[in-house]
């Protein structure tokens, strides 16, 4: 678990990134502490906040613990806010209304049966043959989905038949993630 203040320090470094790469200059970033240079996957999501609507804006991920969280956390903002193929890119008229949320996501753990994951808890990555999708534990709770539904819908994410969790050759692999937004942390 991190430090609140670490954890604040990952939120500003992710914003900082979005807008220095918005306003078309050096990024400002904090002094990373010891906690946030350990090797870590993690993923960006942002939300864009309208009242009480919460739209999914862009996520991007890293999730093998190939960089420093910091950096992860880092390039992994930029990404998700400029290059996450399912939305355009980021805007600066858009920038006021989005709240980001980082997880920090543990090592993968293969499953030998589908049992062995609890929805809302565990996050999910399921490969099979050259596809492969990941589905991040809030996902579930956010939906209200059971085991089954959070399977089909990790395999739909990797372009698979909704069924494919089944296959015998599909992996399947869980993992937790320390989950953290702008508003947690008062900074929204």
């Amino acid at each position: 678990m991190l430090e609140e203040s670490d954890r604040r320090l990952l939120v500003a470094v992710a914003r900082e990134r979005i807008t220095a790469n918005l306003e078309e200059r050096k990024p400002f970033l904090p002094e990373p502490t010891e906690a946030v240079l350990v090797l870590s996957g993690a993923f960006v999501t942002l939300h864009t906040v309208s009242g009480r609507a919460r739209e999914l804006r862009g996520c991007i991920g890293h999730i093998e613990a190939r960089s420093s969280l910091y950096d992860t956390i880092s390039s992994a903002a930029v990404s998700a806010a400029f290059q996450d193929f399912r939305f355009p890119p980021l805007t600066l008229a858009e920038l006021p209304s989005v709240e980001l949320e980082i997880s920090v996501i543990s090592p993968f753990e293969r499953v030998s049966t589908p049992e062995d994951v609890e929805p809302g808890t565990h996050g999910l990555f399921i490969r099979l043959g050259g596809s492969s999708g990941l589905l991040l534990p809030q996902v579930a709770s956010e939906r209200k989905w059971d085991r089954d539904t959070f399977l089909a819908h990790t395999c739909r994410k990797a372009g698979l038949p909704p069924d494919a969790w089944r296959d015998p050759a599909a992996e399947i692999s869980r993992f937790t993630a320390e989950v953290f937004d702008e508003a947690s942390l008062g900074m929204g």
